[in-house]
């Protein structure tokens, strides 16, 4: 397994600032995560990661929750 250095943070530091773990995953699609030394896990950005297949209801899951959260306010005041 090849590992790019801009994917890699210690378990440390993924605990501590887990928000710059999912910030490296939205970029490079992924982050390795070392444990003593070693790499142990691996935190995937589930949308964009075309290794990944996802059936059709789950497509459409993701698109309606990135609609949902992008127009939030909206539906809201629709609701009332």
């Amino acid at each position: 397994m090849i590992i790019d250095t801009n994917q890699v943070l210690s378990i440390t530091e993924a605990n501590q600032n887990f928000s710059r773990a999912t910030r490296i995953a939205d970029r490079q699609g992924s982050v390795v995560i070392f444990k003593n030394n070693k790499p142990r896990y691996m935190l995937v950005n589930l949308v964009d990661n075309p290794a990944l297949d996802l059936s059709e209801s789950e497509k459409i899951d993701i698109v309606a929750g990135r609609i949902l959260e992008k127009h939030r306010k909206a539906f809201e005041e629709l609701a009332k």
